[in-house]
């Protein structure tokens, strides 16, 4: 049996070697499954906190605008930012995309930027046109 020096001048064989190093790479195995359930557990946590978060976010942002007196379109602008923002924590934490909330925050931000920019034309006719044109595609690309 060959005889190597391991640790601190320690002499070892080559077979007490080779088992501590099995035992070792078992012991990093069930290290990163544990830190791995330990972070989605952490994860699960928060995401489970998500939904009283985005409104407490929300009724903090109403109170401070009617605070402020500020005017409607950046009132809007923030709900939108707000909505979209939860959106993007869903994804961060590989939750499901909630597709309703993300067509109410655009709607929030768009009618925010309109009431900002003050264009001429009408808001809501036109995201009228827009939605039926979005379901007229939807329903013609739609396999049977």
């Amino acid at each position: 049996m060959d005889t190597l020096e391991c640790h601190h001048g320690i002499a070892c064989s080559e077979t007490s070697l080779r088992s501590l190093a099995v035992e070792h790479e078992g012991f990093d195995r069930q290290n990163a499954k544990t830190n791995e359930e330990s972070k989605t557990s952490r994860t699960n946590n928060f995401a489970d906190k998500l939904p009283a978060v985005g409104w407490s976010l929300f009724f903090i942002w109403v109170g401070i605008a009617l605070l402020m007196k500020v005017r409607g379109g950046v009132g809007l602008l923030g709900v939108g930012i707000i909505t979209l923002g939860m959106q993007a924590a869903r994804m961060y934490l590989n939750l499901k995309l909630e597709v309703f909330w993300v067509i109410i925050g655009a709607l929030f931000v768009a009618g925010g930027l309109w009431g900002l920019f003050a264009p001429k034309l009408p808001l809501v006719p036109i995201l009228l046109i827009v939605a039926g044109s979005a379901l007229f595609v939807s329903a013609v690309m739609r396999k049977a």
